[in-house]
């Protein structure tokens, strides 16, 4: 409702001559701040009631209802100046963490804003990653907002991405990708024909899915350089005889016919073979090889004449009527005879002439006529009841129709539950310093009468303070009432601590809600100025001796609040709540901290669009950020200590003990290698040795081949391996025997989770650049004695991990290097040498978790010795 009142009421924000300038509010609120001088004056300057709707809806976004959150952030995309949307982004990011209904909505709306403004969500592009248990419209959603982001300094990390998910089980996932694939092209000059190098990778897929939108993609892509593609016409038409999917089919045909003239030797082999199976084609086959046929015989006659002639009469009765229609035009069109009109004169010019290059486009493009969350801009479709969103008004309406008159409620009187609160004392906001000298002097003369004074005046002004600021004025009539020294002395002790508050809640002109209760009291039990400086806050021993006091005495203040204890345990309470209320800062910590939050537009490198690397990436379809040639190397060091896995009594004589040999598995890439020794203790031979189930679900272990037969007192050793998804969890399996069973674990260390790889040292440089930041762990450790050098500092970190040594430059400087076997993840390690017995460790890698646990067993086995 506001913000179409807004669309009807205010000017656009959106103008290039815009004035935002917030001293524009003073007319709105009355300060007492000096304006700034204007130098240029600019005809639109932001209607104060404007500037209030989009203040007060700000904090909004921290709701935790997710319709408020996409109410605001429409009314901001429709209603703010362009400099101040991107603060809605954090909230929205935010809302993808919550049910797939809430994302489908979500990612919709996000999708549309992408296409306007990519720098909004360019900083968190990593937050639209696919994850393997999106629901496919998710993904798909996803991958629209991805490509839409797509430009010349993202788009070696977004086709990384893209060539993992055109790996994935979800066809119509991978077809989509494919498409984005074609888009980025489309979109980013620079590398396109990167992308279709690597789809033309794709067209020996074994999923024909993907086979086909390759074709159908590559085809688009083509036809805006085909003057520099005829290899890859070529070579899909060698691919022609393996695809099966009719759309990949008569995409090639019809490229093969638009580009005749310059494959002249295939094409009409190619209608050779179309004329075989003519009759079993599918119809939009049919209907591409009626067309390859017409165009062949404009330019290639001699030898497609009679081919031409053979298929159009199969096509002059097949039992479909569009080709038969499409036969006989075809036929009238390219053989002249004595009926043929003028047509026949400009059938080359019309079968052949140039096509425009198809644009690939956002299915979001249109949807912004839409207002932003609802169910129409869901549908893509005008529902029912939509009214659409208003034009911003040329000339703004009168907006003194918005000043409503304000009326105060009569008071009544009503009867108060427990103590009545004073109320609060009417002041100004800069105080006398000469009225309150001689309320000081007054007050000095008047003696511990004044105390009762101020209390008896405060209390008739009505309720106007918080409870604890009557608390405090009880306080000291109470004292009045008993001692008539000492309640001097704790009133000048308290009226001055309220005058040091006031001081400063002049100096900031912006106090917290803290400091303006701690102000209030200091109105009403205004006391003597103190003499001798700034005085500090009631200490302890006062309030407790406050507290005694009070207690002790049988004032009306006490009886009128109903509680014995009550009083008491407030007037503490506000001895602590004074000295907090100078050590709280001035500005809090809010949720989403929206007001400091502008993102960075990242800055397009020219020179990362080209680069050698994502060409390579594309077309090895292998999506590692990893250079070439970085490769997986042997172990520097193989530990020999074995673990014990099942003892020979718990095993009823079957011993098993495991060790890592730290060699690639021969079962998966991905897993772990893991040697068994499996040794027969007891005095009758084990039958049917196997590994039975396995846990939990998310680990994959490859068991060894049944053992037929263990004799005693003999061992045998087998291989298994095991995926640890690069985590530590231990992997639960039964080890079993033909009559029992054994539950048995294989606890990880984190450092025989890796493969050891070599790279030079630039490379390793380059890639510790990337992995920096959250990525990046470290620590400072004291060395043992013996390993203050080199030497036995790598040593250590090949023993305790299972990492190649890098080649260092500096003699004080060690880096090592590895990938995780699941994932594949870099893995850096660099020990640096300070004076003494000093060592800084860091470790980098993606995978935090695993870092942080590599830091700390080097830190162990470094500091240990």
């Amino acid at each position: 409702m506001l913000t179409r009142y807004a669309r009807t009421q205010f000017l656009s924000p959106w103008k290039e001559d815009a004035l935002f300038d917030e001293n524009s509010e003073n007319a709105f609120y009355d300060s007492d701040e000096e304006k700034k001088e204007k130098v240029d004056s600019k005809p639109y300057v932001m209607d104060p009631d404007h500037r209030l709707l989009l203040r007060n809806t700000k904090p909004l976004l921290q709701s935790r209802n997710t319709a408020v959150v996409m109410s605001v952030a429409q009314l901001y995309w429709h209603l703010a100046p362009m400099h101040e949307v991107s603060i809605i982004t954090k909230s929205l990011v935010r809302l993808l963490r919550s049910h797939r209904e809430v994302q489908y909505v979500v990612l919709q709306n996000i999708a549309t804003m992408s296409i306007q403004r990519k720098g909004m969500f360019e900083p968190y592009l990593k937050s639209f990653y696919v994850r393997s248990t999106d629901a496919t419209h998710i993904k798909t959603l996803k991958l629209e907002i991805l490509t839409n982001l797509a430009n010349e300094a993202n788009i070696s990390t977004i086709l990384r991405e893209f060539q993992t998910y055109v790996k994935s089980q979800d066809k119509a996932f991978a077809a989509a990708t494919i498409q984005a694939i074609g888009r980025c092209a489309t979109n980013i000059s620079e590398v396109t024909d990167t992308c279709l190098n690597g789809l033309v990778l794709l067209l020996s897929n074994r999923d024909e899915t993907v086979v086909a939108e390759s074709v159908v993609v590559i085809k688009k892509l083509l036809q805006t350089q085909p003057s520099q593609h005829s290899e890859i016409i070529k070579h899909m038409a060698k691919l022609f005889d393996n695809i099966t999917v009719p759309m990949a089919r008569a995409s090639i045909l019809w490229l093969i016919g638009e580009y005749c003239e310059r494959v002249p030797k295939i094409a009409p082999d190619v209608l050779r073979k179309m004329a075989k199976s003519f009759t079993s084609e599918e119809d939009l086959v049919k209907l591409q090889t009626v067309n390859l046929a017409a165009k062949l015989y404009l330019t290639n006659s001699k030898q497609t004449k009679l081919l031409t002639q053979y298929i159009l009469n199969l096509g002059k009765y097949d039992p479909n009527y569009d080709i038969r229609d499409r036969t006989r035009f075809i036929r009238q069109l390219i053989v002249p005879n004595e009926k043929s009109g003028a047509l026949s004169k400009y059938a080359k010019r019309i079968l052949l002439a140039p096509k425009p290059a198809p644009v690939l486009q956002s299915a979001f493009k249109d949807r912004d006529r839409f207002q932003l969350g609802t169910l129409s801009h869901t549908l893509n479709a005008k529902a029912s009841g939509y009214l659409e969103l208003s034009d911003w008004p040329a000339v703004a309406p009168d907006q003194s129709v918005r000043n409503v008159e304000v009326i105060e409620p009569a008071k009544e009187w009503a009867p108060t539950l427990g103590k009545t609160k004073p109320k609060k004392k009417d002041e100004k906001f800069y105080s006398d310093s000469g009225e309150d000298e001689e309320e000081a002097e007054g007050e000095e003369v008047s003696g511990s009468s004044s105390g009762s004074e101020e209390s008896s005046s405060g209390s008739s002004s009505g309720s106007g303070s918080s409870s604890e600021e009557s608390g405090s004025e009880e306080a000291s009539d109470e004292k009045s009432s008993s001692k008539g020294s000492k309640s001097s002395e704790d009133s000048e002790k308290s009226s001055s601590h309220s005058t040091s508050v006031k001081k400063k809640r002049l100096q900031r002109k912006k106090p917290n809600l803290a400091s303006r209760d701690s102000d209030s009291s200091g109105d009403k039990e205004k006391g003597p100025k103190p003499r001798t400086g700034s005085v500090a806050s009631p200490s302890p021993a006062d309030s407790s001796a406050d507290s005694s006091s009070s207690s002790g005495s049988g004032s009306e203040s006490e009886a009128d609040s109903g509680s014995d204890s009550g009083a008491e345990q407030k007037r503490q309470e506000k001895s602590k709540s004074k000295s907090k209320v100078e050590e709280r800062p001035k500005k809090e910590v809010s949720l989403l901290d929206l007001d400091d939050f502008t993102p960075v537009t990242p800055v397009i490198p020219k020179s990362s669009i080209l680069s050698p690397s994502l060409l390579g990436d594309l077309e090895g379809l292998s999506l590692s950020s990893i250079s070439s040639t970085i490769e997986v190397s042997t172990p520097v060091f193989v530990p020999v200590k074995s673990h014990e896995l099942l003892h020979r009594m718990s095993g009823k004589g079957l011993a098993a003990q495991y060790h890592f040999p730290r060699q690639p598995c021969i079962y998966s890439p991905s897993m772990v290698s893991v040697q068994l020794t499996l040794s027969n203790s007891s005095d009758h031979k084990l039958e049917d040795v196997h590994i039975g189930e396995t846990g939990p679900p998310g680990l994959n272990i490859h068991g060894f081949s049944n053992i037929d037969c263990l004799e005693p007192t003999a061992s045998i050793t087998v291989s298994m391996g095991i995926d640890f998804n690069d985590s530590t969890q231990a992997a639960n399996f039964q080890l079993c025997t033909k009559n029992d069973q054994f539950s048995v674990s294989i606890q990880p260390v984190v450092g025989e989770l890796f493969l050891p790889v070599t790279m030079t040292e630039q490379d390793f440089l380059k890639e510790q650049g990337k992995l920096a930041g959250m990525n990046e762990s470290s620590v400072t450790i004291t060395v043992a004695p013996e390993n203050v050098s080199s030497q036995p500092i790598g040593r250590k970190v090949v023993s305790v991990a299972n990492m190649g040594v890098v080649p260092s430059g500096q003699d004080n400087i060690l880096r090592f290097a590895a990938r995780t076997a699941s994932s594949g993840a870099l893995v850096l390690a660099t020990a640096e040498l300070k004076e003494g017995s000093a060592a800084l460790l860091t470790v980098n890698t993606e995978k935090t978790v695993m870092g942080s646990m590599l830091l700390r067993e080097l830190k162990t086995a470094l500091s240990q010795g």
